[in-house]
């Protein structure tokens, strides 16, 4: 059963603590090995999903096929290691992955722990409801409002509306159930996650204004042997951009409009 509780402003269970070593191999070793590791999610259109056939898809998909392209000169020299939202962090510390491009966002608490990319998506922090009378961020002035646990929207959250009880949730779905079953009355994310909520159930509706602009970024271990694998993607990332790779990408998963550079 879901609870209201206080979110704490740090990722669980981890970011006190000094980043571990790690073993995710630096450009060169990569490129002996032949084979990018990266870290996406599989349950989020149109970001990372499977299809029904169980392949992935989606806009960050295609964004790390084009990086494997790009440094190894094959699309297909990459292995996907799905992760869930509170996996994302760990799997680049522990060096599981060379990096993660799975809708993470900057925040001053991961930059103690993480190098960033320069950013490949414009997104921001938007809310959806079911319930008629609320239809402005002010209406929201104590009102419970389900979020994904750990996520930067949190920080937003407390920033943007204080009186606002957040209801901790696992999982996008999860806070959707959180509305529809009243434990919460909105739920609050990426827009870009919730416009695919609001296609699907046209019983939501977003409200107005977006809080906040994030830019998602690609995340990869912290230190200076990694310097060299983070200025070669900052370099395909700013291509990418230039040639209107990215633009084009967004728009056919149905995206809004990035704004990113």
């Amino acid at each position: 059963m879901l609870t209201s509780l206080t979110l704490s402003f740090v990722l669980p269970g981890f970011l006190a603590l000094s980043p571990p070593s790690v073993d995710a191999a630096e450009l060169a070793a990569i490129r002996q090995r032949g084979r990018l590791v990266v870290a996406v999610k599989n349950n989020l259109p149109p970001l990372g999903f499977r299809d029904a056939q169980g392949r992935l898809q989606g806009f960050e998909i295609d964004l790390a096929r084009q990086i494997a392209q790009e440094l190894l000169g094959d699309a297909a020299a990459i292995e996907f290691k799905p992760v869930l939202n509170q996996e994302r962090f760990q799997a680049v510390l522990t060096g599981e992955v060379d990096l993660a491009i799975a809708q993470m966002t900057q925040t001053p608490s991961r930059l103690r722990l993480f190098s960033f990319s320069l950013p490949y998506y414009r997104d921001g922090v938007a809310i959806a409801t079911r319930t008629p009378t609320l239809r402005t961020i002010a209406d929201l002035a104590g009102q419970r409002i389900a979020v994904l646990n750990g996520s930067s929207t949190v920080e937003v959250l407390r920033r943007q509306i204080p009186t606002a009880v957040l209801v901790p949730v696992a999982s996008y779905q999860a806070g959707q159930t959180a509305v529809e079953t009243g434990q919460a009355v909105a739920i609050a994310a990426d827009a870009s996650i919730l416009a695919g909520l609001v296609r699907q159930v046209p019983a939501y509706r977003l409200l107005t204004p977006v809080l906040a602009g994030q830019n998602l970024a690609i995340a990869l271990p912290k230190g200076q042997q990694y310097e060299e694998l983070r200025q070669e993607i900052d370099r395909i990332l700013t291509r990418l951009s230039n040639s209107g790779w990215l633009e084009e990408r967004a728009t056919y998963w149905g995206l809004p409009r990035n704004r990113s550079f």
